[in-house]
Formats: structure tokens, sequence, C-alpha cells
């Protein structure tokens, strides 16, 4: 018979700690990743010798994913 006083436990409680940092790790280099692919299109687009726009959204990319994974794990 079960406890009336016991709580429910809610999904998030089931799984294991290291799953949250996996998905923030898949998280990190989507935005990468897209970031650095929207940059090879505009540079495509460009005809600029120089990949300052491939450059430019890479890092933009990187500076927002890692702002991302601060204020994810803040909360």
């Amino acid at each position: 018979m079960k406890n009336p006083n016991q709580k429910k436990k809610s999904p998030r409680d089931e799984y294991p700690e290291y799953v949250k940092y996996i998905g923030l790790a898949f998280q990190m280099c989507a935005i990468i990743g897209l970031g650095t692919w929207l940059g090879w299109v505009i540079q495509e687009g460009s005809e600029m010798k120089f990949p300052v726009w491939l450059l430019l959204c890479c890092f933009a990319a990187i500076g927002l994913a890692f702002y991302s994974l601060f204020v994810s794990l803040k909360k």
C-alpha cells in the first residue's frame, strides 16, 4: 500500500545528473554548428577572398553558446 504523504517523483528526478550535461553539450554543438554554417553561407555569397563572415559568425556562435551554457548552469 502506498503512503499518502509520499510525494510523487517528477520525471526530471528519475534521470541521472549527467544527462543534463550531455544535453548542454549537444546544445552547444548545435549552436556553434549553425553559426558556422550561417557564416559559410554568407561568405559564399559575398565573393570575398578572406573569410570574414565565416570567422565573425563562428566566434559569435561560440560566444552565444557559452552565454547559453552559463544561463543554464545558473538555474
